[in-house]
């Protein structure tokens, strides 16, 4: 029985990582927790039978290598589901009722309320990281509130793209949001945690992609040129691959068709970049 529980226990935290990094190629998996390639595989292909994680098929950032790329993971909307509690369906309910009681702005105000103790939380452990670090830079600031949003239950990390170019930035991503379920329904609650970031950074930040929309994780692009060589030039932004942001209609909901079209010499819009086997 006990090897049973130690087997469920370590594929339990395989499903987590896929969360927390997703994507995230088997290689990076065994690293990450110390396990051997093997028995990470073991435990995805098991997962990936439960419907628990899939195979990413979209693009994967990061140099590109000859031969077929390693399979990456992603968690599938079931994954996501187990997280979900049963506060979810009355928590909606609730929304809908102020809504209709009080308008849309109502919601708004009650996003931007919940959003700030959160922030408030938030502020405290980047400062703290800060103090720590004795240094006060992006990079710096953007770790810290990865790790906070970490142990506030939203699987966050932070990685580097675009290094070396005037659109030097960093990305990032939650692969779990403890309000996906309401966020769903009520995108205000992305948009206040979104200015939250950016009054927590300092900078304006780029919210690219969502859970709540049907993405595999939750994507926000803080760009720090002054870790670049400066604006891009005109050969740069020419040869740069272009990446569609989801628009929001004036009425709240997903606007399926695609946004205004933005350049960038490295693609922000694709989550992390996970290495090769």
């Amino acid at each position: 029985m006990a090897d049973v529980h130690d087997e469920s226990r370590t594929r339990d935290r395989v499903r987590r990582a896929v969360g927390e990094q997703a994507p995230v190629t088997a290689s990076v998996l065994a690293t990450a927790l110390g396990l051997t390639p093997a028995a990470v595989r073991r435990h995805l292909d098991a997962l990936e039978e439960a419907g628990l994680i899939a195979e990413h098929d979209g693009p994967r950032p990061g140099k590109r290598t000859r031969g077929r790329p390693a399979r990456a993971y992603v968690l599938t909307a079931l994954g996501q589901e187990q997280f979900r509690t049963s506060y979810d369906g009355v928590a909606n309910a609730a929304l809908h009722y102020l809504a209709d009681q009080a308008g849309p702005a109502a919601v708004e105000g009650f996003a931007e309320a919940q959003i700030r103790e959160l922030e408030e939380r938030l502020q405290a452990s980047v400062s703290a990281a800060v103090a720590d670090a004795g240094s006060d830079d992006l990079e710096t600031r953007t770790a810290a509130l990865a790790r906070a949003l970490s142990t506030e239950g939203y699987a966050a990390s932070a990685r580097p793209v675009g290094q070396g170019t005037g659109l030097a930035g960093l990305q990032l991503c939650q692969g779990h949001c403890p309000v996906r379920e309401v966020a769903i329904e009520f995108p205000q609650f992305c948009d206040a945690e979104t200015k939250a970031f950016a009054r927590i950074l300092g900078v304006h930040v780029q919210r690219l992609a969502t859970l709540a929309g049907g993405e595999h994780v939750c994507t926000t692009f803080v760009p720090t040129g002054a870790l670049g060589s400066g604006p891009p030039s005109a050969e740069e932004r020419a040869s740069a691959p272009p990446f569609v942001l989801k628009r929001t209609s004036p009425e709240g909901g997903r606007d399926t068709a695609p946004g205004p079209r933005a350049r960038a010499t490295t693609d922000p819009t694709e989550h992390h970049a996970d290495e090769r086997t």
